[in-house]
């Protein structure tokens, strides 16, 4: 993958007016690419925010796994707990882009709950250490089932 192809998926630029608005991975924060050809300001002066992560983030710590599903809807990749998800409301709730748009806390749930159905995660309302473990266990050798039914599929491609 060449420098130019990661500096894109690494900045995300949402133009609002004067306002420029980027999510750059910890360590690319530089005046150089990624981020310095986004602000493109010709006399080099700039405010920078820095805000919290992002929810699917969040979300993903709070479940305990790397990444989301692979197949949204058909596949669940983890499950958090209304208390957590309520947790990340009151964390994201004080972030810019919500403060900008004026968002209840409600609203901010919402938002929340639509990343989490996108990532495969299901909000519960109890959830025990035990019975979790016991699910990431499960998902963990599903995964690992279907990461070998993929390599023999490919193998059987090759000899094709």
């Amino acid at each position: 993958m060449s420098k130019i192809s990661k500096a894109a998926k690494a900045v995300k630029k949402v133009d609002l007016g004067n306002v420029i608005r980027a999510i750059v991975r910890s360590g690319q924060a530089a005046p150089g690419p990624p981020l310095g050809p986004v602000l493109g300001q010709p006399d080099r002066t700039y405010d920078l925010k820095i805000g919290q992560p992002t929810v699917s983030y969040f979300l993903k710590q709070a479940a305990g796994i790397q990444k989301g599903a692979g197949k949204t809807g058909h596949e669940l990749a983890g499950m958090v707990s209304v208390r957590a998800v309520y947790e990340i409301a009151l964390v994201k709730s004080l972030d810019e882009c919500f403060k900008m748009q004026n968002a209840s806390l409600e609203t901010v749930v919402k938002c929340i709950v639509g990343s989490a159905k996108s990532l495969g995660i299901k909000i519960v309302n109890d959830l025990s250490a035990e019975e979790y473990k016991i699910f990431l266990e499960e998902r963990e050798e599903k995964l690992k089932a279907d990461a070998a039914a993929a390599a023999e599929a490919a193998a059987a491609v090759k000899k094709k």
